[in-house]
């Protein structure tokens, strides 16, 4: 038995381990001892077909004989206090020996007796590798028609939608990674939306991916799934969890170009405005209509810049923060926006002058409204310029490097 003296964990060897071992499978557990003994032969079984040095890794948090079946049946055995899919997966990082890790569940529900696709789509260079319940089969009674036919095609469809991936499968437990791409993916899930990070990052990192077919099969007779153990609102609530990872970690999606759009059709309608009232057609267009563009010239400047933040945060191989450091050199950068706070302020002179002259009371409106319309204008996005600049760098300082060097 090894222990580790920070996390309370402790590591259980089987009577004959493994030495050096090309791929681990790295499954979680809970109270399985029903099915464990019956996964990790099967695991052995694939072992076997495949010609693979591979070792077996339980992360187990059960209070039943799960880690005593599974270590008796040859499997390393993670001992951690902590409990949740995500959680777990993060824990054994540290005692991963393979290149590979290929990930699943110890309910005998993916068929792990066929992991040698796996292994092969590994070594043709594939960094990630999705199962897919749906191009291969699913046992009659072994996903629920939600989620067969609305769960998973649902979450599917808006994740390919915001990122322009190709998953079939975004919630198919059966999967591989390599180590390396792993332990830089940084998990911070805990529970079941593990999954969607894992698949969302997977895409911000520009992972290679491939997809395998699997075949899912039903629960073994006598278990009661975990969604089951902790009643109906269990699915719908793994599958909000998920709904929100997706949301988390595609942010700039819903900022970027939304954001754009706002800026060029309020600047479309602010810059002409700025000159006075217009006439297009037989509509008169004005100040309450140069309002409504500024505000919407200035929420798209916000939207941009924070999806550009998000954008470097979920960036891998650093190159949005350098080319935007580029595209915004410090120097430069610094006077053209004290320029343009500069030109702004000379812009609303004029209607300070008038105002202060008519004892603090706007007279009529003038051309000059129009001009401080514009040059208030010109002060915020000045402003959120230079400090969008700024954060930019700062990112450049706070981030880790997340990308090995020569990758």
């Amino acid at each position: 038995m090894m222990n580790s003296p920070t996390d309370n964990t402790h590591l259980l060897l089987p009577p004959e381990d493994v030495a050096d071992p090309e791929v681990t499978i790295l499954v979680p557990a809970l109270n399985e001892e029903i099915t464990i003994g019956r996964f990790v032969d099967w695991c052995r079984q694939g072992i076997a077909a495949s010609g693979a040095r591979v070792e077996i890794l339980i992360v187990d948090s059960s209070t039943d004989r799960t880690a005593e079946i599974a270590q008796s049946g040859g499997a390393r055995v993670l001992k951690v206090p902590r409990r949740g899919l995500g959680r777990a997966y993060i824990d054994a990082i540290p005692h991963i020996r393979g290149r590979f890790v290929i990930m699943g569940d110890a309910d005998c529900t993916y068929d792990f007796r066929e992991i040698r696709p796996f292994i092969e789509t590994f070594r043709a260079g594939a960094e990630f590798v999705m199962g897919s319940r749906f191009k291969g089969s699913i046992a009659p009674g072994a996903m629920p028609p939600l989620h067969r036919y609305f769960g998973t095609p649902v979450t599917t469809f808006i994740l390919n939608t915001m990122f322009g991936s190709r998953f079939s499968d975004i919630h198919c437990g059966m999967r591989g990674i390599s180590r390396d791409a792993l332990a830089r993916m940084d998990l911070r899930s805990q529970g079941w939306e593990y999954a969607s990070e894992m698949v969302l990052k997977s895409v911000h990192m520009e992972l290679a991916t491939a997809e395998v077919p699997i075949h899912f099969l039903k629960d073994p007779e006598g278990r009661l799934s975990h969604m089951k153990r902790r009643g109906w609102l269990e699915p719908w609530r793994a599958g909000w969890m998920n709904l929100r990872a997706m949301l988390i970690h595609g942010v700039n999606f819903f900022l970027v170009k939304p954001g754009a759009a706002l800026l060029a059709l309020g600047l479309l309608f602010m810059v002409p405005l700025a000159f006075g009232p217009l006439t297009i057609g037989h509509v008169g267009v004005s100040l309450n209509t140069m309002l409504l563009a500024m505000a919407a010239a200035t929420l798209g400047l916000s939207m941009l810049y924070f999806g550009a933040i998000a954008a470097i945060l979920f960036d891998y191989s650093d190159t949005i923060r350098k080319r935007l450091e580029r595209l915004l050199p410090y120097n430069p950068t610094f006077v053209l926006c004290l320029l343009a706070a500069a030109g702004g302020i000379l812009a609303t002179v004029p209607l300070i002058r008038t105002y202060v002259a008519n004892s603090f009371v706007l007279p009529e409106l003038g051309v000059e409204t129009h001009w401080a319309v514009m040059g208030l204008w010109l002060i915020i996005a000045a402003f959120e310029t230079f400090i969008f600049a700024l954060m930019v760098r700062a990112l450049g300082i706070a981030l880790p490097a997340r990308r090995p060097e020569g990758r």
